[in-house]
């Protein structure tokens, strides 16, 4: 092996710039983590949710604050970005898409897309 000086030293990952699809593609793992990870919590919610009328009402209650609000806007963007990120990747396995400009337009959709979803659900809060 020869002596290559035009190797970096480290690898700076605040340099790298990762294209659209990269980056949707790290988030579909990360939100689909989040969402196993949020499973023992959504079903104490529904546990508790189910227990009495009392407990019911205790939780709607907090649903209604700013920040329950706010937590209800973020998991449903993390739902939705996984889903729609979800469905470009199926799309991409059955060869639809694939194109280098047609997957960066599709990387870009999914994004709006999981963003629209939470900005109809928000006015309607």
């Amino acid at each position: 092996m020869g002596n290559n000086k035009k190797r970096p030293v480290y690898l700076n990952l605040f340099k790298i710039r990762l294209p659209v699809g990269g980056i949707l593609s790290i988030l579909h793992r990360a939100t689909g983590a989040f969402l196993v990870l949020l499973l023992p919590i959504a079903l104490y919610i529904l546990q508790r949710s189910l227990q009495d009328p009392a407990a019911y009402a205790e939780l709607a209650a907090q649903a209604t604050t700013l920040v329950g609000r706010l937590v209800v806007l973020i998991i449903l963007w993390v739902f939705a970005q996984h889903f729609f990120s979800g469905v470009r990747h199926l799309l991409l396995d059955i060869g639809i898409g694939d194109s280098k400009p047609a997957a960066r337009r599709n990387a870009w959709l999914a994004f709006a897309a999981s963003l629209t979803v939470v900005a109809l659900t928000g006015v309607c809060l």
